[in-house]
């Protein structure tokens, strides 16, 4: 088996063992919060494991002599599953926050929720029930992840173990702020000047995404392992990058994905008026009446298939998405020069550059 295959097993394993410690708690609440355990089982099933394997990655380009080898495994493991948990919940919000009805394929949480509520013919409309239930579970993944990442630092030194969880707190405060951006965005954006429009896109696309998907995981599996400030100074440098590139492949694929592929309607991103760099992009280069229908149409969530393919070759045509794809080789041509002459080892070098490759020339 290979180390990310086993990797994977060993976070899946731990978040399993964390979330059947939990269910009996909520049973001695009650029967009806059933749901609640298994929907978080189902969502904390399977996935990329990309926060996972950027903190092991981090934590395993530190070269270190411990007297505790497994204890640290334990430890890196668990902070790992810790960061899982966290983007679960991440996502349950987001897609409330977004309207979106599915996730990887299948009904997004309030989605279930409703459906709970329509099959058990209760009183009442089963959206805003599904919406309501849908935060308080995202709410309870937020606070499981933060008893999990506690179970982890328990092994380590305290000076590790305040230095990963202050990074952690930072994470969870910026990738709330920068939702909270991402919301503003759609909604405010007239009243900025076109010329502040890309930079705008960029900052939501730091403090929503890049940061906690790649930069503040590496981070926090350097200083698990009682990393230099050099160390982590070199992670900052190549995650920051990194996170910026995953994140443009994501904002490509919300726009042209296939929806078999990526679990999302293809031009999702479109119906739900998403102002990314990508967008940005194409509306600088648009004529003023292009770029009029354009804003008229971006996110309406009643286009039809035709208005979604008109939006998608508008794009195209503007030269936005060779822009984006150039961005994307920088930022990982950027990412890739920060690990050259790093005082990491060489192994976990070799698959963090192996990493850049595989989360930004994704399909899904």
């Amino acid at each position: 088996m290979s180390e990310t295959a086993n990797l994977h097993d060993l976070v899946q394993s731990r978040i399993d063992s964390f979330l059947r410690s939990r269910e009996p708690i909520l049973a001695q609440v009650g029967a009806d919060l059933a749901p609640f355990s298994a929907f978080s089982r189902e969502f904390l099933s399977g996935g990329k494991r990309f926060r996972a394997s950027f903190c092991y990655w981090g934590w395993n380009s530190v070269p270190r002599a411990s007297a505790n080898p497994s204890d640290d495994l334990e430890a890196v493991v668990s902070v790992a599953g810790a960061l899982e948990i966290f983007h679960a919940a991440a996502l349950i919000h987001d897609d409330l926050i977004d309207n979106s009805d599915t996730r990887r394929g299948a009904p997004a949480a309030h989605r279930r929720f409703e459906s709970l509520h329509r099959n058990s013919g209760w009183e009442g409309d089963g959206d805003p029930y599904g919406r309501a239930a849908a935060i308080l579970l995202g709410d309870l993944l937020l606070g499981w992840s933060d008893e999990l990442l506690d179970e982890g630092l328990a092994f380590l030194p305290q000076a590790s173990r305040l230095a990963a969880r202050a990074e952690f707190v930072r994470m969870r405060t910026e990738v709330t702020a920068g939702q909270y951006l991402d919301i503003l965005e759609e909604s405010a954006w007239r009243s900025h000047p076109e010329a502040e429009q890309l930079a705008r896109a960029e900052q939501v696309l730091t403090y929503k995404s890049a940061k906690y998907s790649v930069e503040s995981p590496l981070v926090i599996g350097a200083l698990l392992a009682g990393g230099s400030e050099r160390q982590v100074a070199a992670l900052r440098a190549f995650g920051l990058p990194l996170g910026i590139a995953f994140q443009l492949r994501d904002d490509l694929l919300g726009v042209f994905g296939d929806a078999d592929v990526t679990g999302k309607p293809s031009g999702d991103d479109l119906l739900e008026g998403k102002r990314t760099v990508l967008v940005a992009l194409a509306r600088t280069a648009l004529p003023p009446t292009a770029r009029r229908i354009f804003d008229e149409l971006l996110g309406d969530a009643g286009l039809t298939a035709d208005q979604v393919s008109s939006l998608q070759a508008t794009i195209r045509e503007s030269g936005a998405v060779e822009k984006v794809e150039s961005m994307i080789s920088e930022n990982v041509g950027r990412a890739t020069e920060a690990l050259h002459g790093a005082a990491l080892s060489e192994n976990a070098t070799a698959r963090l550059l192996s990493l850049a490759e595989a989360v930004t020339r994704r399909s899904h």
